[in-house]
């Protein structure tokens, strides 16, 4: 196929995207089973606090076992997956160096091992592993850094890039750096390395770029025991026949121009910029049969064109997916905004796989922490899922024979009190696809971006119209999301920007929505006057236009503390404001709910009471929202994952709402369980998020609830949204 054809498909595809969920209709989807922290293969003589990772990943001939690198720990981790939907530590086997990439060869696993003094002193080796008695057999002197290896389909030839990677820091990280990489070609008999048989290949003279510092980072066979090989730095690629050690073609990997890109990191989701002839710079590649590969186009540091390509081992360009992938994740609320004026969603790892006779090409994006599922059709691929995928998925290993898919995600947050590194497993049915249960559409070709969803509100008349706001993450954005909760996913219709004097209004920190009764809203911002932004409530048109400021009370601004305004509800003429946490006059975990009154300009408040946290940590308050006799309270604690452990909704009856002035003692409200978020949180078996953070009641009485996805920054950037039914 020309390289015109597969530009007219990808267009075609794009249009597709543009006008529906997707390219085609799929009754197959993946949907994800279990999670597995990498600290629960931690030896007894490490500390919870030990940084681990999950990086390359494998699995055992007999599909129960996943292997996987971790890099900080210097070994391999192990999990039983005999019961995928339990998956169970199986062991660490510690190694001498740093563990680059893992294959399995039969009952051994092969192991890269970087063992480098310095960049112009590389060095590693290739650790066999028995994996029955988990202990290294046997090392292979690689004489250079290692990088990915891989297995021929047939068994025969284990293929390692030696990358030898340059210093970063080092004149700006550009090329040469001495030595040069190469990829070795090693026999294999009785599913172990002949390493005296070993065969160097030289890449060195083929690319334009760098051309005597070639970098080989990825390496994969096709059943032909073809090496196709990237050089990432290098912008190019390269044809190996395995049994000569001979490279069979090279060519670029070439450049995409990308129209419609968000690359100012300034707290804003635009989309409106371009980057002409942007290199690939692809990282993961894989064969997608004899004749074709697909490259994960992450880039380095004159590139990454935010795709993936499907080339022929010619050198032809079958398709381009453009920002088809990033378009779709930017609508999932998934687009990593702090990455912007780098690669965007930054594919970097790469799956092909074999289901029920249909072959799957999964695209691992780093920094969005989502995967890209698409079907091969021979032309253009279909566009099938999107998979949440912990944070930040290096690689994935398909157990196709038992309909399963595990991903390695390598990002530990520990430092941050962040999730901890994680593999997610996934089962491929017949089943209705579980994520993403939030989305947004697309306007003029171009996605609404949208995260960290703050504060939920319902259109008082329409069922099923909700909105909602962003916090200050997107400080230069701040907007009223308008979701139409009838669709699943539901469904982000329209951006309303905040806006003050016909510009994005600053300062702000919207935490809080409801409608004022006449076509507006009043919004609710959580200040911080150490940073200059106000604790105050604001009155906005129907255009989202700032018609009125209410600021806290003098007397408020006296006891304050950084947890102010998390939700916001109109009750008549009282706006009823929900404080997060304890205020410097206030009592151990008792919060304030203020009132005020809009046709008096009064402020008054009551108290309520908090339970205690199950651990450690804090509870809060994230929301209140009125209806009928009552009013509901999200209450949750700032913990994740297994530690979170307070995700409720209360009740409080209005009658019990009879503020006070702020110089008077406060009166107690009492509550109510109405619901318990716990579950609703753990339903997709991914990592327990902490920020349970809107809710509201429709104008049919449907309660619908949503997280604050911290917009992707340090976090999974999975956002739940999810109803209650009748209240």
């Amino acid at each position: 196929m020309s390289s015109t054809s597969g530009k007219l498909l990808h267009k075609s595809c794009l249009a597709a995207l543009i006008g529906t969920l997707a390219c085609s209709v799929q009754a197959s989807s993946f949907n994800r089973i279990a999670s597995f922290e990498t600290t629960a293969n931690l030896p007894a003589d490490k500390a919870w606090s030990t940084e681990t990772s999950a990086e390359i990943i494998d699995v055992s001939k007999d599909g129960n076992t996943l292997i996987y690198s971790d890099s900080p720990l210097g070994g391999l981790g192990l999990i039983d997956i005999t019961d995928p939907a339990k998956p169970q530590p199986a062991g660490f086997i510690a190694l001498e160096g740093e563990p680059t990439s893992v294959a399995t060869s039969g009952e051994y696993v092969l192991a890269a091992v970087n063992t480098s003094e310095s960049y112009t002193q590389p060095s590693g080796h290739l650790a066999v592993i028995s994996l029955a008695n988990q202990s290294v057999t046997a090392r292979c002197d690689l004489g250079g850094q290692p990088d990915s290896i891989a297995v021929s389909k047939d068994g025969k030839y284990l293929a390692v890039a030696i990358e030898n990677e340059r210093d970063e820091d080092l004149n700006g990280g550009a090329l040469p750096q001495f030595p040069a990489g190469y990829v070795t070609v090693i026999p294999l008999a009785m599913n172990q390395p002949a390493c005296e048989q070993a065969r160097k290949v030289e890449l060195t003279g083929l690319a334009e770029i760098g051309t005597d510092d070639p970098e080989p980072e990825f390496v994969d066979f096709n059943s032909r025991n073809e090496i196709v090989v990237g050089l990432q730095e290098n912008n190019h690629l390269a044809i190996i026949d395995a049994a000569k050690g001979k490279v069979l073609n090279h060519f670029s990997a070439g450049a995409v121009d990308l129209k419609n890109v968000d690359l100012d990191e300034e707290r804003a989701l635009t989309f409106d910029a371009e980057q002409l002839q942007r290199k690939r710079e692809p990282d993961a590649i894989k064969w997608l049969d004899d004749d074709r590969f697909v490259t994960a186009n992450e880039g380095d540091f004159e590139g990454g064109s935010r795709g993936f390509t499907i080339f022929s081992k010619s050198g032809d360009v079958l398709f381009e997916s453009g920002l088809d992938l990033e378009y779709r994740i930017a609508r999932a609320g998934h687009y990593p905004e702090k990455r912007s004026g780098n690669k965007g969603v930054e594919p970097e790892g790469l799956l092909v796989a074999e289901f029920s006779g249909e072959t799957y090409i999964f695209v691992l994006s780093e920094r969005s922490s989502m995967v890209g599922v698409y079907k091969d059709t021979g032309a253009a691929p279909e566009f099938v899922q999107l998979l949440p995928s912990g944070v930040s998925p290096e690689s994935a290993v398909a157990i196709s024979d038992r309909g399963l898919l595990a991903t390695a995600n390598e990002k530990d947050l520990l430092e941050d009190k962040g999730p901890r590194a994680q593999v997610m497993v996934y089962q491929i049915g017949e089943q209705a696809i579980q994520y993403p249960q939030i989305e947004s559409v697309m306007i003029n070709g171009r996605p609404i971006g949208w995260g960290a969803l703050s504060g939920l509100s319902a259109d008082p008349e329409t069922p099923d119209t909700l909105y909602a706001v962003n916090d200050s993450f997107y400080r230069s954005q701040p907007s009223i999301f308008e979701i139409d909760a009838s669709q699943t996913p539901a469904k982000i219709t329209r951006r309303i920007p905040v806006t003050r004097d016909g510009k994005a209004a600053q300062k702000l920190d919207l935490e809080g929505i409801t409608p004022d009764g006449k076509g507006g809203f009043w919004l609710a911002s959580e200040g911080k006057t150490s940073k200059l932004v106000p604790h105050a409530l604001y009155n906005v048109n129907a255009e989202g236009e700032i018609k009125q400021e209410i600021p806290f009370p003098a007397e408020l601004l006296a006891v304050e503390k950084r947890f102010g305004a998390e939700g916001i509800t109109r009750i008549g003429d009282t706006l009823w404001v929900a404080i997060q946490r304890p205020w410097k006059d206030d009592p151990a975990n008792i919060v304030k709910l203020l009132a005020y009154n809009i046709a008096d300009k009064t402020w008054g408040a009551v108290r309520y009471p908090l339970d205690k946290p199950a651990d450690k940590g804090w509870v809060g308050l994230s929301e209140i929202t009125a209806h009928r006799d009552a009013v509901y309270i999200i209450e949750r604690d700032n913990q994740l994952g297994s530690k979170a452990a307070i995700k409720r909704l209360y009740k409080v009856s209005m009658d019990q709402l009879q503020p006070v002035t702020l110089d008077q003692p406060l009166p107690l409200v009492s509550k109510q369980l109405a619901h318990d978020f716990l579950p609703d949180l753990q339903a997709l078996n991914g990592i327990t998020v902490d920020k349970i953070e809107g809710f509201t009641i429709d104008a049919a009485g449907k309660g619908f609830a949503v997280t604050d996805n911290d917009g992707v920054d340090d976090s999974t950037g999975e956002t739940y949204f999810f109803g209650l039914g009748k209240m």
